[in-house]
């Protein structure tokens, strides 16, 4: 499993604890809240480490994002990983755009943040228009749009059946306009997808 910053959205204790996760791999700083939800395998990277499990490797990259854990967790950073064996994969987790992108790529897919918890995002995230901003920086074969349509707070008064299934789509429209080489994949919550093979 990979933890890319420790915000509560990302890395909520109840869930992991429903999950049979057997390893982690997370920012410096984060093991100690893994190994709280019963996680005995915690591997911790810093922007640029490398670590190889199996036949895949699994390389931490920069992310324009406040990883740090409120109120009293750890202040670590948060992380992107490409993960690489037969397929080159970035996993974006949160981040804005920055142009140490344009290293990243090219890649076979790129797993990018098109939303957030709110209809408004603050500094450090990606927006539908923004993430497919990134996608020539990136330069993946393929797109999917993630880190939308999972979680809404209630009580704030917001319409949030459109809030949480528009941005995938708006993504989808950024990118034929931006970088119509890239197919883009909507995926719907807990769905899965095989790569294509490479050409």
């Amino acid at each position: 499993m990979l933890v890319s910053h420790a915000h509560m959205d990302h890395l909520d204790l109840p869930s992991l604890r429903a999950l049979d996760v057997g390893m982690a791999i997370v920012p410096r700083g984060v093991a100690p809240v893994l190994r709280r939800a019963g996680i005995a395998t915690v591997i911790e990277l810093d922007v640029g480490q490398t670590v190889s499990i199996g036949q895949v490797t699994v390389t931490a990259t920069p992310a324009r994002h406040d990883g740090r854990r409120p109120p009293f967790g750890p202040r670590a950073p948060a992380l992107g990983f490409v993960v690489e064996g037969s397929q080159r994969v970035y996993f974006a987790g949160d981040t804005d755009l920055f142009p140490e992108m344009a290293s990243i790529g090219p890649l076979d897919a790129a797993l990018v943040p098109v939303a957030g918890w709110a209809p408004r995002l603050g500094r450090g995230h990606l927006t539908a228009q923004r993430a497919a901003e990134a996608l020539p920086l990136l330069r993946p074969r393929l797109a999917v749009p993630i880190h939308w349509g999972t979680f809404c707070p209630a009580g704030l008064g917001w319409r949030p059946w459109r809030f949480l299934a528009e941005p995938p789509h708006t993504f989808a429209r950024y990118a034929g306009a931006l970088a119509p080489e890239v197919a883009v994949q909507v995926l719907a919550p807990g769905q899965s997808l095989e790569l294509p093979l490479r050409r």
